[in-house]
């Protein structure tokens, strides 16, 4: 059950997170995500075997203590914006901004736990919603990112002239070996594991749970 909570709750969170960057595209003019029938709370189109399952439930086991997944990505076919810098930008940034919303609307159910409600249930309830704000936390951190093809480049990609934006992104096959190198190796004084474990208990300070 240990192993199985917070696979869970990785999966439904980056689901919901997929699933907004559909929603927002597809308010900006571009339906195909909701063409393809992305648009779901069906968690089966948008599960992954290796990002959905496989490299969480690796982290989680081997007690890592940075745990990231990610669902299968909804297409998204920027030709249909009328600004596509802007558009993307603003497509890639609903998916982690998705997660700060469950992050702190579930931080706020916390705090309507009684203190001094059954340990049972009181006690159960409060562990599992923690790690719904932690994971949030995790994904929106992790996904702003600026490494391509996570969300965050998208949002640096708006702001820089075109010819360099396509140079920029053009890395994104070798983005996740880039995160992944990061995350395993400090590179002197600076780790990044070390650097998002602080933002996301810094936040969690911040919400007051």
């Amino acid at each position: 059950m240990e192993f199985l909570v917070p696979l869970v709750i990785l999966i439904f969170s980056a689901m919901l997170h997929e699933v907004m960057h559909g929603v927002v595209a597809n308010r900006l003019g571009d339906p195909t995500a909701k063409l393809m029938g992305r648009l779901t709370l069906n968690p089966i189109p948008h599960l992954d075997p290796m990002m959905s399952i496989l490299l969480p439930a690796l982290l989680v086991l081997s007690g890592s203590p940075v745990i990231f997944g990610a669902a299968k990505p909804v297409p998204v076919n920027p030709i249909h914006f009328r600004d596509p810098k802007k558009d993307m930008a603003l497509t890639a940034l609903a998916g982690p901004l998705t997660n700060v919303f469950l992050a702190v609307f579930t931080a706020q159910i916390i705090k309507l736990i009684p203190s001094g409600a059954d340990p049972l249930w009181g006690g159960a309830l409060s562990s599992f919603l923690y790690l719904v704000v932690l994971y949030n936390l995790m994904l929106a951190i992790i996904n702003l990112i600026p490494i391509p093809p996570l969300d965050g480049s998208k949002v640096v990609a708006a702001i820089m002239p075109d010819d360099l934006a396509k140079s920029y992104l053009s890395i994104q096959q070798f983005g996740i070996f880039i995160l992944f190198f990061l995350l395993l190796f400090p590179i002197g004084d600076f780790s990044l594991g070390r650097l998002i474990s602080n933002l996301i208990f810094f936040s969690i300070n911040l919400l007051g749970i």
